[in-house]
C-alpha cells in the first residue's frame, strides 16, 4: 500500500468524531483590536489599559497560566485573556484568579455549564424569559432583560433560565465593546408570585451571584428592577447577604414607576412594554444570534474536560461555589422567609 494510503487511513478524520466533538479550531489570528477611539480613551481612564502596553499584558498573564496553572485547560489567546484583565483592570493577580474562578465554576456546576449550546435550551429562548434590547444605554452598555414571569416550572427547572442567562452573558462577553462598557440588568418581575419565588433559594442564588461576582469576565454596571411585588422583599433578602457592597449598591427597584426607570433608561431606547418608544419587545432576534452560535458552544462548552482537582489542584473555589450542606434550601425555609414579607 503506497505511504499516502497510509495516510489517509491513520489520519483522523470527521466520521471518527463523537456526536459533540468538533475537529480543532484554527489558530486564532494575531490580535486586533475593535475598539473605538473613543472606546480606546475609556479603556485607558477606567480599566487602566494602555494600548502600547496591552499586549506586554496579556503576555505576562499567559505565562503566570503557565507557570502557576500548567495543567489548566483553557485558552491563551490574547483575545480570551483580555476579557480577565479589562475586567480587573489590568491587575495580573486578580485577572488570574478570575480566569482560575471561571474554570472552576464551570466544573463545579455541571448542572449549568456541561452541553451549554443554543439548542439544548430552545424551551428557554421560545418562552421569551429573557433577550437583549437592540439599543444600548447612553453609556454603550447593552441590556439584558429577565421576564421571570415567562417561566413555567412544571416545563423545566430553574436551572435552565440559568443556563440560558449565561450562554447569552457568553455571547455578549464576545464583544470589545461590552468587555469596556460592562453590561445593564432590566429584571420585570410583573407576576411573580410565592410559589414560583420559592424555587430561587439560598443554594442557586448563592452559587448564581458567586459566579457572577467572582467567577465571570463581565462588569454589571446596574441592575434595574420594574413591577416587583411585595414578594421581591423576600427574594432580595435572599440575595443580598451573597453580594458585594459595590454590586448591591447598583441594585435600583422602581416598582411600577416608569418614569423612574426612564431617568436611567431613555424612553428611545425601550420597547413600550416599558413605556418606551422602540417598539415592541423582540425576543426573536437574539433567539437567531444565539442559534447562529451553535458551533461556537459546542467546541467550548460540550468536549470533554479533566476533573477539576486534576486541573486546579489546591485552587479554591469562588466564594459562592463552596460547598453549600450548611445551606438549608429547603422548600419549608425558603417559603417562610417570603412569607416574612407579608
Amino acid at each position: 500500500m503506497s505511504e499516502e494510503s497510509d495516510s489517509v487511513r491513520t489520519s483522523p478524520s470527521a466520521a471518527s468524531l463523537s456526536e459533540n466533538e468538533l475537529p480543532p479550531p484554527p489558530e486564532p489570528p494575531g490580535y486586533v483590536c475593535s475598539l473605538t477611539e473613543e472606546l480606546v480613551t475609556k479603556a485607558r481612564e477606567e480599566l487602566q489599559e494602555k494600548p502600547e502596553w496591552r499586549l506586554r499584558d496579556v503576555q505576562a498573564l499567559r505565562d503566570m497560566v503557565r507557570k502557576e496553572y500548567p495543567n489548566l485547560s483553557t485558552s491563551l489567546d490574547d483575545a480570551f485573556l483580555l476579557r480577565f484583565l479589562r475586567a480587573r483592570k489590568f491587575d495580573y493577580d486578580r485577572a488570574l484568579q478570575l480566569l482560575v474562578n471561571y474554570h472552576s465554576c464551570r466544573r463545579s456546576w455541571p448542572e449549568v455549564f456541561n452541553n451549554l449550546k443554543p439548542s439544548a435550551l430552545k424551551d428557554v429562548f421560545a418562552s421569551g424569559f429573557l433577550t437583549v434590547l437592540p439599543h444600548t444605554d447612553p453609556r454603550g452598555c447593552h441590556i439584558l432583560c429577565i421576564r421571570p414571569d415567562r417561566w413555567i416550572p412544571s416545563n423545566y427547572p430553574i436551572t435552565e433560565n440559568i443556563r440560558a442567562i449565561y450562554l447569552t452573558l457568553e455571547k455578549l462577553i464576545q464583544s470589545e465593546e461590552t468587555q469596556v462598557n460592562g453590561i445593564v440588568i432590566l429584571a420585570d418581575y410583573k407576576g411573580v408570585s410565592l410559589s414560583k419565588a420559592s424555587h430561587f433559594g439560598p443554594f442557586i442564588a448563592k452559587k448564581a451571584i458567586g459566579i457572577l461576582q467572582d467567577g465571570f469576565p463581565i462588569r454589571i454596571k446596574a441592575v434595574h428592577v420594574v413591577n416587583e411585588p411585595r414578594i421581591f422583599k423576600g427574594i432580595f433578602a435572599i440575595i443580598k447577604p451573597f453580594l458585594k457592597e459595590k454590586i448591591a449598591n447598583r441594585f435600583f427597584l422602581h416598582g411600577s414607576d416608569l418614569n423612574s426607570l426612564h431617568t436611567s433608561l431613555p424612553r428611545s431606547i425601550l420597547p413600550k412594554e416599558y413605556g418606551g418608544t422602540a417598539g415592541e419587545l423582540d425576543t426573536t432576534t437574539w433567539n437567531e444570534v444565539l442559534l447562529a452560535s451553535e458551533e461556537v458552544f459546542v467546541r467550548e462548552f460540550c468536549q470533554p474536560v479533566p476533573t477539576c482537582d486534576s486541573i486546579l489542584g489546591e485552587a479554591p473555589l469562588p466564594k459562592g461555589l463552596t460547598s453549600d450542606a450548611q445551606c438549608d434550601d429547603s422548600m419549608w425555609a425558603v417559603k417562610s422567609q417570603l412569607y416574612s414579607c407579608y
